[in-house]
């Protein structure tokens, strides 16, 4: 097995549209063609999110495409996948994210050591002028780095 953390799928536009106060290292329960279709890349989650039922979360809205090379026995695509936390790591979102405006967003998908696993955020909504400070910061900084690498040229 392969050493070390490979990411397979980022969600970038978490990172635009929330404040990401914690985040926590979840396993995931996957089928056996979700894995194969995961570890090759074939997912996406842009507006996926994390929900506690039962004391259980679940991530939904995250679209595992079909294996290809498989038989007629394939996965539902978009079936809610159940993350494996500890019960006290549980109970610690639980009163987070009762907390409002707080909510459970998946940042990324990666494997470590062979396995799959989630990266999930404890987040909370930006408004609208905070987008546009976050895109400022972001031009302000491009600027800069152009400006850097211009004078190191000459």
């Amino acid at each position: 097995m392969s050493e070390g953390r490979k990411v397979i799928a980022e969600n970038r536009k978490a990172r635009f549209d929330y404040f990401i106060e914690d985040t926590y290292e979840c396993g995931v329960e996957l089928q056996g063609t979700e894995v194969k279709s995961v570890k090759s890349g074939s997912m996406s989650f842009p507006d996926g999110f994390a929900e506690i039922v039962n004391g259980e979360i679940w991530v939904k809205n995250v679209h595992i495409s079909e294996y290809s090379y498989s038989s007629i026995f394939n996965h539902d695509p978009d079936r809610p996948k159940k993350l494996l936390l500890h019960k006290e790591e549980i109970k610690r979102l639980t009163r987070k994210v009762e907390e409002k405006g707080y909510t459970l967003i998946p940042l990324e998908f990666y494997l470590k050591n062979g396995r799959v696993k989630v990266s999930l955020g404890v987040c909370k909504g930006k408004k609208q002028f905070d987008k546009r400070a976050t895109i400022k910061d972001r031009d302000v900084k491009r600027d800069l780095q152009r400006e850097f690498s211009q004078r190191l040229k000459g």
